[in-house]
């Protein structure tokens, strides 16, 4: 009787054919990151590198020593034109200051040529033993010897291009380039060089990073020079999602957690951990924990209802004021460098004797004229005397040719005859002329009194 009843059960069961609901779990998506700042750092230190070599070979920025000539974008500056080169240089130093201000610490890790090649070393000597204990099967003791004798003689191979690159900033390539040739350790340029190779060296062998810490003085600057609106790399984890992996700290190029604090001297702000934090979490269907935010109380960089101008770090009146003063600044810089004159001509009286009377009554005065042509074509400079009547110029022809690069001073005398004038301090003017350009100075001729007669 149970066994029929049990039975007809069965048979009355009807089999479905929609499928049952997997219990299988999906896995999480992984969030899209779309910025990776370690590609984008890279991408920055090959063209400051450029720039670094290209600047003092293309005598973009250069200050020749020995020529006593500072090359700024196409412009030669003399030595005499000290203020300009004095607020050229300043200028920059404004600018990086500013920099730190707005962006906290970006110059130290995307700009900082002491960042970008200690990175290289380290980068290059990580790579050279991954590369023999992949490829090489001998011991161990000999595959760190093959690795350490490679690195640094391409370390030192490099020191020597750096440097040599560095004092052409002071020193024409050319001339350098044969003071390197002939190994010379005598003059001030192969001393300067000598000594650059060796501390460049030492830098890629031994200090590194540690100058950050130990002998650069923008780290301690710029904790003076930022507020609460200062772009910073920040950690925050308000959900507790942190798993401990401790990749940011792996990654770290100064060696420090980043979650302890955004404001370490240490923390160059160059956007390692992000990428990291980023490629953890990502797994795990999770954003990162690790931002740029404008401040430790401000939104994420590029996030916000702000304007543009926010958005960019233009947040507060303190930041107006700083950009319209690099704007007048850099206003006043160039239009100071256009005006100048590639032709310099300077005129000062000799005042060593007031006159000189000639046997036939023709008074003589002297005068002092320089000119320095500060282009690169030779130039033709024209004298002339205006306002006095019966002058002169005595052995002197009105117009001097001066080749490129040339400075040529001279005496001269400017005679009147004796009559033309009134006695005593008659002003007159010298007009010199120089292609289109043209310039009079002020000047005081003397003619002898009747008390002195």
């Amino acid at each position: 009787m149970g066994t029929t009843e049990a039975k007809s059960r069965i048979r009355n069961v009807q089999i479905s054919a929609t499928p049952l609901p997997s219990c299988e779990r999906n896995p999480p998506q992984p969030p899209q990151h779309s910025f990776a700042y370690h590609r984008f750092r890279k991408a920055i230190h090959l063209i400051c590198v450029a720039i670094f070599f290209t600047l003092p070979f293309a005598n973009l920025v250069r200050f020749d020593i020995p020529h006593q000539r500072f090359y700024f974008f196409g412009y030669e500056l003399w030595i005499s034109e000290f203020s300009i080169v004095f607020f050229s240089l300043m200028f920059l130093m404004f600018l990086v200051a500013a920099m730190a201000m707005l962006y906290g610490r970006v110059y130290c890790g995307y700009l900082c040529p002491q960042m970008i090649f200690s990175e290289a070393s380290l980068a290059l000597e990580s790579k050279l033993t991954r590369t023999i204990n992949k490829y090489l099967r001998w011991g161990a003791g000999a595959r760190k010897a093959l690795s350490r004798f490679l690195f640094y003689s391409i370390v030192a191979c490099a020191s020597v291009f750096l440097a040599f690159a560095f004092i052409s900033y002071f020193v024409p390539p050319v001339d350098l380039f044969h003071r390197l040739l002939s190994f010379d350790i005598r003059t001030a340029g192969g001393i300067a060089g000598a000594t650059t190779t060796l501390l460049t060296l030492l830098d890629f062998l031994f200090l590194r990073q540690r100058f950050c810490t130990t002998v650069c003085p923008y780290g301690y600057l710029q904790g003076m020079l930022g507020d609460g609106d200062t772009l910073i790399v920040h950690y925050r984890d308000e959900n507790r999602d942190c798993i401990e992996c401790k990749k940011c700290v792996r990654v770290c190029h100064m060696g420090i957690d980043i979650r302890t604090s955004p404001y370490q001297i240490e923390c160059i702000h160059c956007g390692e951990c992000i990428d990291a934090c980023a490629d953890v979490l990502s797994r795990l269907g999770k954003q990162t924990l690790i931002h740029y935010v404008w401040g430790e109380q401000g939104e994420l960089l590029g996030t916000g209802d702000r304007s543009w101008y926010q958005k960019i770090g233009i947040r507060n009146g303190k930041r107006v004021v700083v950009l319209l003063i690099i704007l007048f600044y850099a206003a006043g810089l160039f239009t100071a460098i256009s005006m100048r004159r590639n032709v310099l001509v300077r005129i000062a009286p000799d005042r060593t004797t007031m006159y000189r009377a000639g046997a036939d009554g023709t008074i003589y005065n002297r005068f002092r004229i320089q000119i320095a042509n500060r282009g690169h074509e030779q130039a033709i400079a024209q004298f002339s005397i205006e306002n006095l009547p019966g002058a002169r110029f005595v052995g002197f022809e009105n117009a001097v040719v001066v080749n490129a690069g040339e400075t040529m001073q001279q005496t001269v005398e400017i005679a009147a005859t004796a009559g033309s004038l009134p006695p005593g301090v008659n002003h007159f003017r010298i007009v010199s002329r120089v292609g289109n350009e043209k310039d009079a100075v002020e000047e005081t001729f003397i003619t002898p009194t009747n008390d002195a007669q």
